[in-house]
């Protein structure tokens, strides 16, 4: 990936980007289909295991209409996508006008995503989704529930993390 412009905000630390995934609640994907291209937004599950490089996230989708078509359109070898996730953290205020912007922690990356067939993945798919969207909160899918949704699983490829922290309040 190119190297970020503004470095003094790149995030690395693997802790800091699964703090920044956590407080994300919606993943963003940018995909090209028959029709040109489209950004959806979705929610999402994800695992990050120590022996990995980077996480996987799992996406839930009816099994028709055009997310759920794209994505099956890759078979086995997957669709590239494009993603983000972002957190706003407020308005950073200034002396005038130019000088206002927002402190916010995001994540871009591209990556590719494929159907879930296997019966065990889809479970603990849907309840890493589950765990994410309502911590806390019981998980159980019925047969006909589990074999109703359509699944996918985004691998990703690279990612970046960033950050803009809110500055200190100034005293008049």
């Amino acid at each position: 990936m190119r190297p970020m412009r503004l470095g003094k905000r790149a995030v690395t630390d693997p802790a800091q980007i699964r703090a920044i995934i956590e407080a994300c609640q919606v993943l963003r994907l940018g995909v090209v289909d028959a029709e040109g291209m489209f950004i959806v937004p979705v929610n999402f599950g994800y695992v990050w295991e120590a022996d990995q490089a980077l996480p996987c996230f799992y996406l839930h989708s009816a099994r028709e209409g055009r997310k759920a078509d794209a994505f099956y359109a890759g078979g086995d070898r997957g669709v590239p996508v494009a993603f983000e996730l972002d957190c706003d953290r407020g308005n950073i205020v200034g002396d005038y006008s130019c000088a206002y912007s927002r402190s916010y922690a995001s994540i871009m990356g591209n990556g590719t995503v494929r159907a879930v067939e296997d019966e065990t993945e889809r479970r603990c798919a849907l309840e890493r989704i589950m765990k994410h969207a309502a911590p806390g909160s019981a998980a159980s899918f019925s047969p006909e529930g589990l074999a109703r949704v359509a699944i996918f699983r985004l691998d990703a490829n690279e990612l970046t993390a960033k950050e803009r922290k809110p500055k200190e309040n100034r005293e008049p």
